[in-house]
């Protein structure tokens, strides 16, 4: 008697899909990571001193400016909390305020930015150009400060840092004395700082460097 295989026999067992598999074992993308939001307080912690303050969402002490008005040189430092200078800030001879360079450190060659006063009644919204030594990326600065409401913007039209007014505590107006800094992931807060020295110099009130006589 001849055996008979069934023709399920025959099937063959199609393969596992994978697919799912494969989506499980790849994880969600990170988020993105938040800017970094510091309150900036234009005063000086120092007796006699005029300059800035700045802390981060914590209360902590990050960066200062101090700055006595008899040993002006032309130039501003920006500092961490503990004193050591970050950057140093310099008017170009000549300029009447209208040119600036920053420096690492207190180096005296070589600057990161070279940032200019933008006067322009075709563009009122822009207020300077900040141009990277080492690349030529240019920066536009456009707002108000007078207002504590501007940016910094890209080549790209993004938004990497920006100045804002502070929320009233309590019912209480800061005023402009108090504000925000908004610094985009992947920008140095240190330089987004020194911008913010700058828009001091040459559209405040309160210039931290002594006009030459």
């Amino acid at each position: 008697m001849t055996n008979r295989i069934h023709p399920k026999a025959y099937a063959l067992e199609s393969p596992k899909s994978n697919v799912s598999t494969t989506l499980d074992s790849q994880s969600p993308p990170p988020p993105p990571a938040p800017p970094v939001t510091l309150t900036v307080w234009r005063k000086s912690l120092l007796f006699n001193c005029k300059g800035f303050t700045v802390f981060d969402a914590e209360g902590n002490l990050i960066f200062r400016v101090d700055k006595y008005d008899r040993y002006s040189k032309g130039e501003i430092i920006l500092m961490d909390a503990a004193g050591n200078p970050l950057l140093t800030i310099r008017r170009k001879k000549l300029s009447l305020g209208k040119h600036w360079e920053i420096y690492d450190g207190e180096e005296s060659a070589n600057p990161r930015f070279s940032v200019k006063k933008h006067v322009n009644f075709l563009q009122p919204k822009s207020m300077a150009q900040v141009i990277r030594c080492d690349g030529g990326l240019v920066y536009e600065v456009e707002g108000s400060y007078a207002q504590r409401c501007c940016a910094l913007y890209d080549e790209t039209r993004m938004a990497v840092a920006e100045i804002r007014r502070k929320e009233e505590v309590g019912g209480v107006d800061l005023g402009l004395d108090v504000f925000r800094l908004v610094v985009q992931p992947g920008f140095d807060a240190a330089v987004a700082m020194a911008f913010v020295v700058l828009l001091e110099e040459m559209f405040g009130s309160r210039s931290l460097v002594i006009s030459p006589r």
